[in-house]
């Protein structure tokens, strides 16, 4: 990994306007596709096929999918309340204990938010309302690996909004059921039902309903380029999240920042995936030399120091600059899903921030402990989307209806501009409708 220097080399590094790019997969998964759909098929084209069946074949679907891309022949498409209580008789104690910790945490953060948040307008002659959205879908990744935390950063903030019927759709492990962590995390979070599918098919079964499946009103979670394309086809037909890419941490450090912490900061991110992104910027050059070697010391015991090594090489970057407000510029331009100012103090900062997912003040509130126990779901927005979006929290889960309350007096007042307004554009009807109420 090069230590890059100066303000403008690094502008042209950091700027990044395409979005994250959804459909590139490796040959391997290409040679499945081929496998499965008897011809070369896109990742795009796949989704297409598989949501279109799913939405006019349901649970048949379902299962010819999950036996077809996952070699798993389900027996039953649902998790019974039954197999999540005996989840609990195999499950690490401490485990439960830590998920049990996380939701407190996280439902309390966000039930602080919804009493800050604004609630409603009550006018004489207009107002707005506030309501959670009835049914919500939730997409929790799985199959080989189980990730428990996802659960209660998803759930939890739909469960503080007031979601009535709370669904959940995970892939399968290989012998059809859902790994225990996650069903206990889901038990924990307060999820009604629970579906043993995943990829497209999961995602078209939560947009359209089958014959086991309801359709929910929003879809939420991250997932892999399957799950993505689902997501952005069914759009429209209910609401999505977001569209989550590569996780992705931008660390700002100035010569006084520990270069042990900015490096176990920095693999903390790489080891998610390849495509994760672990950039630094600092305003010392012998920084930068530190924190290099730090992080190639750091990475000879890592477990998954192979993911870690690749991300770093592809998509990491350390970087030397001036002055700690020309380091805070690129992050604007680059706007992380995750930003930690590892900075002397931190906090008189954080007014300049304009673009970031989730902001870690200081060294001690290192980006791990916003995966699992801070409090804000660490369900950010990645790929620069933190220019315009926010966190997945409680408004995700509530809608505003519109009221009007109009009186006598008022509507007379008013008539004459909208019966004006109505036959400039056409609409006789509508002026007569306002007309008949002074006949």
């Amino acid at each position: 990994m090069n230590i890059i220097k100066g303000y403008k080399a690094a502008q042209k590094r950091l700027t990044r306007r395409a979005g994250s790019a959804y459909g590139e997969v490796s040959p391997k998964v290409k040679q499945k596709l081929t496998e499965i759909f008897g011809k070369a098929t896109s990742p795009e084209q796949a989704v297409e096929q598989i949501v279109s069946d799913v939405r006019s074949k349901g649970d048949a679907a379902l299962v010819y999918y999950t036996e077809k891309i996952d070699g798993i022949k389900l027996k039953t498409l649902e998790i019974n309340k039954k197999q999540c209580a005996d989840a609990y008789l195999k499950a690490d104690k401490a485990l439960v204990k830590a998920l049990r910790l996380a939701e407190e945490r996280v439902r309390l953060f966000h039930e602080e938010q919804k009493k800050n948040i604004w609630h409603g307008v009550d006018g004489e002659e207009w107002g707005q309302i506030v309501r959670p959205l009835l049914r919500v879908g939730f997409y929790i990744p799985g199959g080989t690996a189980a990730y428990p935390s996802s659960v209660i950063a998803t759930v939890v903030p739909g469960k503080v909004a007031g979601v009535k019927d709370i669904i959940m759709a995970s892939p399968p492990k290989a012998d059809g059921t859902i790994p225990i962590n996650t069903l206990i995390a889901a038990d924990i979070a307060g999820v009604d039902r629970i579906f043993c599918i995943g990829g497209a098919q999961a995602i078209a079964a939560l947009a359209y309903g089958t014959e086991t499946v309801p359709g929910v009103d929003k879809i939420c979670g991250p997932g892999n380029v399957f799950v993505m394309l689902a997501k952005k086809l069914v759009f429209g037909t209910v609401a999505i999240d977001a569209l989550q890419g590569p996780s992705e941490v931008l660390i700002i450090a100035d010569e006084h920042a520990s270069a042990r912490y900015c490096a176990a900061d920095m693999l903390a991110q790489a080891e998610h995936d390849p495509l994760a992104q672990a950039i630094l910027i600092t305003t010392s050059s012998d920084k930068a030399v530190e924190i290099k070697k730090e992080l190639t010391g750091q990475l000879k015991d890592l477990p998954r120091r192979n993911a870690a090594s690749e991300s770093l090489e592809k998509n990491g970057a350390i970087i030397v600059i001036n002055s700690i407000d020309e380091a805070i510029d690129l992050a604007n331009l680059y706007a992380p899903e995750h930003l930690e100012l590892i900075v002397k103090t931190a906090d008189k900062y954080l007014n300049k921030i304009a673009n970031a997912g989730c902001v870690f003040l200081g060294e001690n509130s290192t980006e791990p402990i916003g995966d699992y126990v801070a409090g804000p779901s660490h369900a950010l927005p990645t790929g620069g989307t933190a220019r315009f979006s926010s966190p997945l929290n409680v408004l995700d889960f509530m809608k505003i209806i519109d009221v009007v309350k109009m009186k006598k007096p008022v509507l007379k007042k008013l008539a004459g501009a909208a019966t004006t307004i109505a036959r400039a554009e056409g609409l006789e009807a509508h002026a007569r409708a306002i007309e008949k109420r002074f006949e």
